[in-house]
């Protein structure tokens, strides 16, 4: 029986609102993580945000406004200095974190623990950003400065994100004590994993590559009793230089085990290597 497709695209203009809606609500996320986690527990993990926190315990200035006075001259170089590419919505990311952090300035924190506010501030500024990255935008701050740096001095990009953070996060520990400066990069850490999840998911697929004698037998298996696609790719032994077509075959992490013991079952001295793809894109995964 065959059955029409659903078309899953939507309208330009409903696409272009749900990506400013992504910024708003990660914007939000992000500054409502900071005032509740990072600054009543002095965490300062990287980003304006970061030097917000050691500014307010110094000289006690309103990080709201420290994140406006880095933020916007850091966006107006971003563009005079690497182009327009930043657009209207990184403009907004930029202007509003520090508008909601401005307008949740007195809400009581969630927690005094610094390893408690290090792990849910790490999630939420993980979650916020990810979230501002879905709708193809930035917050703006030490990301444009690390951007610049990139440019004018060829050091790696991730280089140079992790030499400002670093810098920060040094300046941490010598403002308030080497703990909070270690709480700072577990912080930092649970945003780098909380982004990746957010971008990518939960689910993590396996990528086999196969080599056996009975291709045909394993690939009719996989395609029938699996119903997974079979890719097979051109090969020679390096030792006989004889043909020896590899199959490759993407499946979910719940599929793994059955195409395991479907493969030994056929050929018990097939060769199988296995991979991580943290993310598939297409038919029988996830849509493009």
């Amino acid at each position: 029986m065959n059955m029409k497709k659903r078309n899953y695209t939507y309208h330009p203009k409903f696409n272009l609102l749900l990506e400013y809606i992504y910024i708003l609500l990660g914007s939000a996320t992000v500054a409502i993580g900071f005032n509740l986690f990072l600054l009543p527990n002095r965490i300062a993990s990287g980003g304006v945000s970061g030097i917000s926190t050691i500014l307010d315990a110094t000289l006690g200035l309103e990080p709201a406004y420290v994140q406006w006075a880095f933020n916007i001259p850091l966006f107006i170089a971003g563009v005079i200095l690497l182009g327009k590419q930043f657009g209207f919505k990184t403009l907004i990311g930029t202007i509003f974190l520090p508008f909601v952090v401005f307008l949740t300035r007195d809400w009581e924190p969630a927690t005094m623990d610094p390893l408690l506010g290090s792990l849910f501030g790490g999630i939420c500024i993980g979650l916020g950003l990810g979230v501002v990255f879905r709708g193809k935008a930035s917050t703006g701050g030490t990301d444009l400065a690390a951007q610049i740096i990139h440019k004018y001095t060829g050091l790696s990009l991730g280089t140079c994100v992790a030499l400002i953070d670093g810098l920060i996060v040094l300046s941490a520990a010598f403002v308030f004590d080497i703990e909070r400066g270690l709480y700072a990069l577990v912080g930092l850490y649970v945003t780098s994993k909380t982004i990746d999840i957010v971008q990518i998911g939960w689910g993590r697929s396996k990528m086999t590559m196969i080599i056996t004698t009975k291709q045909e037998e394993v690939q009719h298996a996989i395609l029938n009793e699996i119903d997974r696609g079979v890719t097979r790719l051109s090969a020679h032994g390096g030792f006989t230089n004889n043909e020896r077509p590899v199959l490759m075959c993407v499946v979910d992490q719940t599929e793994f085990t059955k195409l395991k013991q479907l493969v030994r079952s056929i050929d018990p001295n097939a060769f199988v290597t296995v991979t991580d793809a943290s993310e598939v894109l297409g038919e029988g995964f996830k849509r493009v």
